[in-house]
């Protein structure tokens, strides 16, 4: 239950802000449907986070036992700094939009998370914890938890979240998960 509890909320805060939340806003701009909105976030994020969390165990499994907490910890560090970095809307104009709302939303969502922060802390969770199906069901709530008041409240919700302080929130999250982790090899000592 770790693994599912620590993957929605490490992702449901991480995505606050994240340039997929701002495609959430540019699609609900778009489409006057929030229904395929929603269920194009929960196909593409299953997919990407499923294919990320099966690469982190896959990984896990290869590197010695004895060198993964500290490239776990290594990793949770590294996106708690990236986290600090505010991303930008580069939805603009896609050849994906006259696919409609829940086709466009798949794609294009899918293709936002290749590379982004909560993949990246996907696989690291994967690698963390033994539970991958915890960890795909966990990241993808977080991810719903993150974007659906967008898609409902839109622009207002957007006005009143302080992302900065979101961004800061998260990335002590992971920086705590970094020395939780570290924690586990120094008292094994």
């Amino acid at each position: 239950m770790d693994a599912f509890l620590t993957s929605t909320v490490a992702v449901a805060i991480a995505e606050i802000g994240d340039k997929t939340q701002l495609l959430s806003l540019f699609l609900v701009a778009r489409y006057t449907q929030r229904l395929p909105i929603i269920m194009g976030i929960l196909v593409a994020t299953i997919l990407n986070h499923a294919l990320s969390a099966w690469l982190g165990a896959w990984v896990a499994a290869w590197i010695p036992q004895t060198w993964l907490p500290w490239i776990l910890a290594l990793s949770f560090v590294a996106i708690a700094l990236w986290l600090l970095v505010p991303d930008k809307d580069d939805s603009d104009s896609s050849r994906f939009l006259g696919m409609g709302a829940f086709a466009a939303t798949t794609v294009m969502f899918f293709l936002a998370e290749i590379g982004d922060k909560t993949q990246i802390a996907t696989v690291v969770l994967a690698a963390r914890y033994t539970e991958t199906i915890w960890v795909i069901i966990g990241t993808t709530a977080g991810m719903l938890l993150a974007n659906i008041p967008v898609i409902m409240a839109g622009h207002w919700l957007m006005d009143r979240l302080p992302l900065a302080t979101a961004r800061v929130c998260a990335s002590i999250l992971f920086a705590v998960m970094a020395v939780v982790t570290l924690s586990s090899v120094v008292w094994n000592y």
